[in-house]
Order: structure tokens, then C-alpha cells, then sequence
């Protein structure tokens, strides 16, 4: 992302703290206006986007030297997970890594204790006062922002007031965590301006606690913990029970190709929390025989033939996906340690087949998009990423077919379904982070201290 986006993003801030109107004091404590100047962004491919979009209806006025003293700019990472889908809220392992599609957000302290959200992707205006913010969310976007600002104030955190600018160019619906990389931007970014300290993992927890009890999306810890400890050129390999975790390098051949069925997978929500619920209440059928397992990462696969009769049959099958997707997850890590590549394409492809039968959340285009995309040269391995119902493919592509990869697919996918994908290539990126407005991306803000946990 190169400085001329990120000045950008800036201007935009600017222009919108200067066309921000005094409200009168009888407003509730969310009011919304949808009026702010911004035209429609022309149709393009996400991977295409930068932050700040199309601002040609912005009457710009230029940043003078102080507007840097006070507006911070800070990105969270979208995610793919290469292997590991669904085990992380039954306390399994995952593998995922931190993509180059982020949330931006600039930020600018104010003196009171409100909250003034602008959403460049949605066109809308939010006010929110952090004393009186709502318990529950009402299914908008806005319940992001406001839900983290909740818990962290909840969580013992001081805020203070401020006014935030939120560019997103992760695509919605696409299974890439966009919900996550929002959420982690914005609590670290109101963490640091109220010079408040910040542990990533717990910031994590927090993250995830506030979709599961604000939004009411009932995730695992995977999104956000990868958001705050992602590093650039690496995956990581997460115990979702105890949160030990570490990063290996991939292979420096090796692109991380994402191909965006553009089926949004809008069944996702009560679909997901319908595969948690059975998760949940396997475990409760057998802890009657098993006492002391709190999730399904507890059962051995001996204990689950053994004790097969107290399951239906869709809760044994869920039962031996977590169990062997589990698996696939340490042996995928250790063929990439040994390098040998070669054998990620068998995981990948039973990981796929047991998200589809077992698990039961692909569908047809995700399917029509792994078999396209396994027969393509220089592809090591092909499945779904995600929560399922639609979104992505993850495909990893030598990096010399990447290009052929994604001409060659998008033409067949089109062809087959009459939709056209949106195909990213990607590297691993780096966690959430201040931007350096002299020099680019930085490690962490200039303000505030933080921990990363163990690596």
C-alpha cells in the first residue's frame, strides 16, 4: 500500500472532520444520517481497491502539517485459513495466515465521550455515546465498531471520544473476515488513543467476544487472533484450547491464490451457529460417559466409535470431521516444515470433501471452483476457506502459474456458472499495526504499549 493511498485516506479524514455538524443534545445515543457527499464506487475487483475509494464528490481542502499531530491511521488484516475449518470453537487447531486485504481506519481524539463512525463503504454516518451504548446490536454494520468499543469498556478500558474513518477492501460475505479485521482495527485504534496499554491476544478475546455477544455471531477465536499476530511471509499454527501458537515460513515459491465464487454466503450466520449448536450438544451426549471433556478436541476417535450409538448421524459425522480436520492440520504443518509440499494437496482435498459431506457447508459453486481449480498447473492444493455456504476457494499456486492460474480459472468458472469470480493473489501479511505516514507501515504506534503473547 503505497504512501499516495494512505494520503488518501488521510484527506478523506480531513474532509470529513470538517463537514461533521454540531448535533442537537435530544438526539438517542445512536443517531444515523446518510446524507454524507460520497458518490457510488465504480464496479471493479476488490484486490483493485484502495483505501479511500472514489472521493471525486469531496470538495478536498489540503491537509495542513497538524492534521498529522492528531489523525492516526491503523489496518487490520483480512485472513485465509489454509487448512483447519470449523475446529476452532470446538477447541482444535488452525491454520491460517494474514492476507494483504485490510480495514483502515483513521482516528481523531475528541474531547467529549462520543463516538463518530463514518463507513466509506457503506456511505453512512454513526453517533454513538460510550455511556450509553446499547447491550445488543441491530444487525448493521455499525455493530462491529460500537460492540468492540462496548467490551472494552466493559473490560475495565477508559475510551475516549473520537471521530473514526473506516475504509474496508476485504470483500463482505466472501468467508476472508472481514468482520474480524474491522473489529481489530478499531479496538486497537481506540486502545491507542486513549494511551491505553495492549495485549493483541487479549485484544483478540475481546474482539471475538464482542461478535459473539454484541453481534451475536457465535465465531471461534481464529479471525481476530490471526488480525493481531499475523506476520508477513509466514502462517500460523493455532491451539484454539490453550492459544499457544506459532509461525513458520512458507515457502517464498509458494502464492496464496483466493478465488472469490461470489456466492455471498448470506445462510452463513444461522447456519454457522446451527454447526456450533451440534458441536455443543454432541459434547453434552457424551460427557455422560466422558466426563470432563469440555469440546469435541477431547474425543479420541476410539471414544467416538465406541460411543457412537449416543449420536445421531449428522452428529457423528460432524463429530469425525473436527476429529480428522484436526489431524490434517499437524500433518499439514509438518510437511511444510519438512518441505514437502507434495502432500498438502491430498489434506486440502479430503479437508474439502469433509467440509462437504461430513460438515455439510459447501455448495455447488465452491465445489465447481476446487475442481477447476485442482486441475490447473502448478496448483499444490485446492478447498473452501471459510465459514461455507459460499465465499472462497484457497488455492496454493507456484508462484511462476499464478498469473495463468487466474486467467485460465476465472474464464472456466464463468463459463460453468455464469458468474464472474474475483481471483486475488496474495501474500501473508503482517498483523494489525499503526501506519507510519513518513515512511509506510509500522510495527505498532508511537503511543501506548502492547504485548504479542508467545510466538
Amino acid at each position: 500500500m503505497g504512501l499516495t493511498s494512505i494520503d488518501r485516506i488521510i484527506m478523506a479524514m480531513y474532509s470529513f472532520l470538517q463537514s461533521l455538524i454540531p448535533r442537537p443534545a435530544c438526539l438517542s445515543s445512536i443517531s444515523t444520517t446518510v446524507t454524507f457527499p460520497l458518490r457510488s464506487r465504480p464496479s471493479q475487483p476488490s484486490s483493485a481497491r484502495s483505501p479511500g475509494g472514489d472521493h471525486a464528490n469531496y470538495q478536498f481542502i489540503s491537509p495542513d502539517p497538524g492534521i498529522r499531530k492528531y489523525a492516526v491511521v491503523y489496518r487490520a488484516p483480512g485472513r485465509v485459513n489454509l487448512i483447519g475449518e470449523h475446529t476452532d470453537y470446538n477447541d482444535g487447531f488452525v491454520l491460517p495466515a494474514a492476507i494483504g486485504l485490510s480495514c483502515w481506519v483513521a482516528i481523531a481524539p475528541r474531547k467529549d465521550r462520543k463516538l463518530v463512525l463514518f463507513s466509506e463503504n457503506f456511505a453512512e454516518l454513526i453517533e454513538a455515546d460510550l455511556d450509553k451504548l446499547p447491550l445488543r446490536g441491530c444487525d448493521r454494520w455499525a455493530d462491529y465498531p460500537l460492540g468492540v468499543a462496548m467490551t472494552l469498556e466493559q473490560a475495565g478500558n477508559c475510551l475516549r471520544g473520537a471521530n473514526l474513518y473506516i475504509s474496508g477492501e476485504i470483500p463482505l460475505g466472501a468467508g476472508l473476515s472481514s468482520s474480524a479485521a474491522l473489529e481489530v482495527s478499531v479496538g486497537y485504534a481506540l486502545l491507542h488513543v486513549a494511551h491505553l496499554a495492549i495485549d493483541r491476544t487479549n485484544l483478540a478475546l475481546l474482539c471475538q467476544l464482542s461478535e459473539n455477544q454484541f453481534v451475536g455471531a457465535r465465531c471461534g477465536i481464529m479471525d481476530q487472533f490471526i488480525s493481531c499476530h499475523g506476520r508477513a511471509g509466514h502462517a500460523l499454527m493455532l491451539d484454539c484450547r490453550s492459544l499457544d501458537y506459532r509461525v513458520f515460513r512458507l515457502p517464498p515459491n509458494l502464492q496464496l491464490v483466493i478465488c472469490n465464487t461470489m456466492v455471498k454466503h448470506e445462510l452463513g450466520a444461522s447456519e454457522y451457529n446451527a454447526r456450533r449448536e451440534e458441536c455443543e450438544e454432541a459434547v453434552r451426549r457424551l460427557a455422560g460417559v466422558l466426563p470432563g471433556i469440555r469440546a469435541l478436541r477431547g474425543v479420541t476417535l476410539e471414544q467416538l466409535e465406541e460411543h457412537r450409538h449416543r449420536l445421531t448421524d449428522t452428529l457423528y459425522k460432524r463429530c469425525c470431521h473436527v476429529f480428522t480436520e484436526n489431524l490434517r492440520v499437524r500433518e499439514a504443518v509438518q510437511a511444510f516444515e519438512t518441505g514437502e509440499i507434495g502432500k498438502i494437496g491430498k489434506l486440502m482435498a479430503d479437508s474439502h470433501s469433509s467440509l462437504q459431506t461430513d460438515y455439510e457447508v459447501s455448495c455447488r459453486e465452491l465445489n465447481i471452483m476446487v475442481e477447476i481449480s485442482s486441475r490447473q498447473r502448478g496448483v499444490y492444493g485446492a478447498r473452501m476457506t471459510g465459514g461455507g455456504f459460499g465465499g472462497c476457494t484457497i488455492n496454493l499456486v507456484d508462484a511462476a502459474d499464478a498469473m495463468e492460474f487466474q486467467r485460465r480459472v476465472a474464464a472456466e468458472y464463468e463459463s460453468e456458472t455464469d458468474r464472474r469470480p474475483e481471483i486475488y493473489i496474495c501474500a501473508a501479511s503482517q498483523s494489525v499495526e499503526a501506519v507510519d505516514l513518513d515512511g509506510g507501515l509500522a510495527a505498532g504506534s508511537k503511543s501506548g504499549r502492547e504485548t504479542r503473547g508467545n510466538t
